[in-house]
């Protein structure tokens, strides 16, 4: 449910956008993701803050391609987030000397800190790489590609990313499992 509800301003904009195009699209998002927010505000009492981030990025830039009738800002909207994300990680490590993925998730995983520096670092180049791509195909291709690739593209790259992810940390898994009582 809740990979749903991640999805869902995504997942209408794709819809909208095959339907009506690109500004009713956007006006759509605006309106799915302040949904979700009330939504997650609801029913779990609180927002994550890179939920409120994703919703400011989405209201600021959807605003401007709507208001100035320019999917530009719209386009450049995923590659703001990534890189939000990628330099808030990024920061965290180098000004902070903070790990922020295990300040997130060190109740959920016994890793040692080498495991979570490398998992912290991968995630930052693999935002990077993937602000950067979204620009090539926004600039590159035409927009029904670009929205494709939004959803399909973006999407898919960041489960295999996952997958990998998944595939590098078994390894600690098993070693802690082996090591158990």
């Amino acid at each position: 449910m809740k990979l749903l509800i991640d999805f869902f301003p995504i997942i209408l904009f794709f819809a909208a956008f095959k339907l009506w195009g690109i500004y009713a699209a956007t006006a759509v998002a605006i309106v799915a993701t302040i949904a979700q927010i009330l939504w997650l505000r609801h029913s779990h009492g609180k927002v994550e803050p890179m939920q409120w981030v994703s919703l400011g990025v989405i209201v600021l830039f959807g605003g401007a391609t709507i208001a100035l009738q320019n999917e530009t800002f719209i386009k450049w909207k995923p590659t703001v987030l990534y890189w939000l994300m990628g330099g808030t990680l990024a920061a965290g490590q180098l000004f902070f000397r903070k790990n922020l993925l295990k300040t997130l998730m060190g109740s959920q995983l016994d890793l040692p800190e080498p495991a979570w520096r490398v998992t912290n670092w991968s995630w930052i180049v693999f935002f990077a790489v993937m602000g950067v791509l979204n620009l090539w195909v926004a600039y590159t291709f035409d927009t029904d590609t670009w929205v494709n690739f939004k959803l399909f593209g973006g999407m898919g790259l960041m489960v295999v990313f996952v997958i990998g992810q998944a595939l590098y940390l078994g390894r600690y898994m098993k070693a802690d499992e082996a090591s158990g009582p």
